[in-house]
């Protein structure tokens, strides 16, 4: 089984939440909070402020959380996933895209709150889940959010959100 660890931001203003559109290697396009895998060495901290610099150029100051933890498991892919998702509380710089050193985020845009669910719809369930109940109605304890990944290949593969 191959395990990633990945940070997930939230970032917040008055004109919404902060969605990067990554472009996959199959050519689609997915909408999600930025964020990605933690490098061996780093804490999540660390791995999620370089993540959001590289992403959006964004330099986070403060964080908030974790806000909530999501684990995906697709035995029959051989891999399993564990999110931390941090609320950014205080951050400096001008959004732009351009400096991804994995050329997968195409675009950076703060999305209202009656856009999100929109720009979530083709982002994997434990994305979009999440972040549309925060999005909806935030909380203040941290929550949890576990699925189990079915299937051999990802295009068929179905997704069932576990208890």
């Amino acid at each position: 089984m191959r395990s990633w660890l990945v940070g997930g931001a939230v970032i917040e203003t008055p004109a919404g939440l902060l969605l990067v559109a990554n472009r996959r290697r199959n050519g689609s396009v997915d909408w999600t909070p930025p964020g990605g895998v933690i490098d061996v060495g780093e804490t999540v901290l660390e791995g999620l402020a370089r993540e959001v610099v590289e992403e959006t150029g964004l330099v986070v100051t403060e964080w908030r959380g974790p806000i909530y933890h999501v684990a995906a498991e697709a035995v029959g892919l051989g891999w399993d996933l564990r999110v931390e998702v941090w609320q950014a509380v205080a951050w400096s710089g001008e959004l732009a895209v351009g400096d991804d050193p994995d050329g997968i985020v195409t675009e950076a845009r703060f999305v209202g709150v009656e856009a999100c669910d929109d720009h979530l719809v083709g982002a994997h369930p434990w994305v979009a889940e999440p972040v549309g109940a925060w999005v909806r109605e935030p909380w203040t304890e941290a929550r949890q959010f576990r699925y189990a990944v079915d299937g051999a290949d990802m295009a068929t593969a179905t997704v069932r959100r576990l208890p």
